[in-house]
């Protein structure tokens, strides 16, 4: 990200600038990618089940330990997808509010999330999960400085808002043990308070169009657990987690009325 920025300034600073005052306000599209670079769907828990019978009859009178391993947004989504559009008011010739909707996607992801140890065969055995999309949209409003008013625009920016994420349901699954919880209740829909801020530039291509680069940072807070299910085999405060600090990315058209 800091690589980007300055990149961002150098080609700025590279640029011929004329002025080009702000005179109304202005709709802008948004589209990009958004990075998580720190947060967890699930912490971690070790958790003792007595009796694997309830969850596969043949296995009735073993027992197991679960043993789970905490998973970030980035190991089993990656890299989300972004698309919004914001209108902007100018307060004068260098600053602007703006109130801005985005709707953040990722696809559902898969992976390991630990383990089950079986006394009786002295082995652990694999547990994987698989989380369904991740489906955000966030509305948020903030505060735009320009640092020019020439063709050529970088810009700092501040927001706040609240960012409304849609349930989550999960499958675990052990394999080698035909064992399949599937459809687990994982998350609630709800809102949580999100954030953040921009660091980007716009370049004019007519008196009344832009083109823009932005890069932020944005932090959402914890989601809703659901344990209905989870805390039968031990595991309620595995999901007692979710939220997330990401980079976006987004590219910019605005429009000016």
């Amino acid at each position: 990200m800091k690589r980007l920025s300055v990149a961002l300034f150098a080609a700025v600073l590279g640029l011929p600038v004329t002025a080009m005052a702000q005179s109304g306000p202005t709709f802008s599209l948004i589209g990009g990618t958004d990075t998580s670079v720190s947060g967890d769907v699930h912490k971690g828990a070790i958790a003792p089940i007595a009796d694997l019978g309830p969850l596969n009859p043949a296995l009735a009178g073993v027992s197991a330990e679960l043993r789970i391993g905490a998973r970030s947004y980035d190991k089993i989504y990656g890299k989300a997808t972004n698309f919004g559009v914001e209108m902007g008011w100018p307060m004068g010739n260098n600053d602007e509010v703006f109130g801005q909707l985005m709707y953040t996607r990722s696809g559902a992801g898969s992976t390991q999330v630990g383990g089950a140890y079986v006394p009786l065969l002295t082995t652990t055995l694999p547990v994987y999960g698989r989380f369904g999309s991740y489906k955000a949209l966030s509305l948020e409003g903030g505060y735009r400085y320009y640092f020019s008013t020439g063709s050529v625009r970088p810009y700092v920016a501040g927001r706040l808002g609240a960012t409304h994420v849609n349930s989550i349901k999960a499958t675990f699954t052990i394999p080698d043990a035909n064992i399949a919880l599937n459809d687990v209740p994982f998350f609630d829909g709800g809102w949580q308070l999100s954030g953040g801020a921009d660091l980007g530039v716009l370049w004019s291509v007519s008196e009344k169009t832009s083109l823009g680069l932005e890069v932020g940072v944005r932090y959402h807070g914890n989601l809703s657990d659901n344990d209905s299910a989870l805390a039968g085999l031990g595991l309620a405060s595995i999901n007692n987690t979710g939220k997330r600090t990401s980079y976006p990315v987004n590219l910019r058209l605005q429009m000016r009325f």
